[in-house]
C-alpha cells in the first residue's frame, strides 16, 4: 500500500520558527519516556519493583545510611511531588523495605530508613534494571553518544 505523504506542518510548528526547537525537545522527551517506560517497568515488576521510582527511592535512602533521609530532601533530589512520593513510600513500607519515623518538632516531617529486607535490595534489582535500559538504548546510541546526551540532559535540571 503506498504511503500517503505527510502534509507540511502549520506555520506555527515549522522549523523556520527557532522557538520550535525547544518544543521539539520537550515532546520528544515525553514520547521517548512513554515508549520505553512500559518495557522497563515490566522488567522491574518481575523483580518486585512496581515503579522505577522505587529503585531511586531505595538507593537514595541507602546512601543516607544510618542517618536516614528526610522526605523533604528526597523530594528535592528526585523532583517528585510530596503527594506522589508519599504514596510510593507507603507502598515500599507495605513491601517491608522501608520505614519512616516522625522527625522531632512541629509539622509532619518524616525521615526514611531502610529495613533489613530493604538493605542492598538495589544490588539485586540492578542487573534486571540495567539489562532493560540497555535493551532500550544500547542499539540506538554509541557509548560516546550516550555520554554526550547525558551531559546535555543534565543541563536541563532546574
Amino acid at each position: 500500500m503506498p504511503r500517503t505523504p505527510v502534509a507540511d506542518p502549520p506555520a506555527q510548528f515549522s522549523d523556520a520558527d527557532p522557538q520550535i526547537a525547544h518544543n521539539r525537545v520537550w515532546f520528544n522527551l515525553l514520547r521517548i519516556h512513554r515508549s520505553m517506560a512500559p518495557r522497563i517497568g515490566r522488567a522491574l515488576r518481575v523483580e518486585g519493583i512496581e515503579d522505577p521510582i522505587w529503585y531511586e527511592i531505595l538507593i537514595e535512602v541507602e546512601r543516607a545510611a544510618g542517618d536516614g533521609l528526610p522526605m523533604a530532601e528526597l523530594e528535592r533530589r528526585l523532583f517528585v511531588a510530596q503527594y506522589a512520593l508519599s504514596r510510593h513510600v507507603s507502598r515500599l513500607e507495605t513491601a517491608g523495605w522501608l520505614r519512616r519515623e516522625k522527625m522531632p518538632g512541629a509539622g509532619r516531617a518524616q525521615r526514611l530508613y531502610l529495613t533489613e529486607a530493604g538493605l542492598g535490595l538495589h544490588e539485586r534489582i540492578w542487573p534486571a534494571y540495567m539489562a532493560a535500559i540497555q535493551s532500550e538504548l544500547a542499539h540506538r546510541l554509541s557509548v560516546d553518544e550516550a555520554y554526550d546526551l547525558s551531559r546535555l540532559l543534565i543541563r536541563l535540571y532546574p
